[in-house]
């Protein structure tokens, strides 16, 4: 029987490190770390168990290590399986990739937590009210959900796993480095990742940048579009 060569589960930590093995991407090889969330199942119940951490470079040197570039990405299976044109999820997965590797050494945390933490069948239901014409944070509500329910306790665990001392975290987001400096996670500084709008994801991005924070520019809003 194979035995992880490492296990973690710190104390005041819920998280397991269960695998890893090193895949080639067109990015370049990244080690691929897989964990698992071990919180009660009712606890954040839109959640699958298992994570995962790309790590381009060693991952033994990220220890001790400060500044190092981190994308925290949430689950997107309609953008990133499906191809679906409603936001930009996969551009910025896929552009996050590409400037890890150009920096030589970093990591993208993909946690499964699709629908901002809804789960799959719940952001399916949003989609159908976006379609009669509400925006992503109408529909929610109308639904009866949170407007982000994401959580990243297991981020703030996976950093700590790999002993990285403070990251520039890419991300559009500000309230996601409030959440993850909550966490105690040390968030020396953030990096946008801007991906044109189309016809589909102009009113969603522009919906993101004035009611929700993100930081984007004007420039992407459209007079028309569908909303994610």
């Amino acid at each position: 029987m194979h035995v992880p060569k490492r296990v973690i589960r710190p104390q005041g930590t819920q998280t397991e490190w269960l695998s890893q093995a090193t895949i080639p991407t067109r990015h370049g090889l990244f080690e691929t770390h897989v964990f698992r969330d071990v919180r009660p199942s009712g606890d954040g119940a839109a959640l699958s168990q298992e994570h995962v951490a790309l790590v381009f470079g060693d991952p033994d040197s990220l220890r001790g290590r400060h500044d190092v570039l981190v994308r925290v990405h949430s689950e997107c299976i309609t953008s990133e399986v499906f191809g679906s044109l409603k936001c930009d999820c996969k551009e910025q997965f896929d552009r996050a990739m590409a400037m890890v590797a150009r920096a030589g050494v970093g990591a993208v945390l993909y946690l499964r937590q699709e629908g901002r933490g809804i789960g799959l069948a719940n952001k399916i239901r949003a989609y159908d009210l976006q379609a009669r014409g509400h925006d992503t944070i109408e529909a929610n509500r109308l639904l009866g959900l949170p407007i982000d329910a994401r959580r990243y306790d297991v981020a703030a665990d996976m950093l700590a796993h790999f002993g990285i001392e403070s990251v520039r975290l890419m991300t559009n987001n500000p309230a996601k480095v409030t959440a993850l400096r909550q966490l105690g996670v040390s968030v020396v500084g953030r990096l946008p990742i801007v991906v044109a709008a189309n016809p589909h994801s102009a009113r969603y991005l522009e919906v993101k940048r004035v009611r929700m924070d993100h930081d984007l520019p004007s420039e992407l809003r459209a007079a028309s579009g569908d909303a994610e």
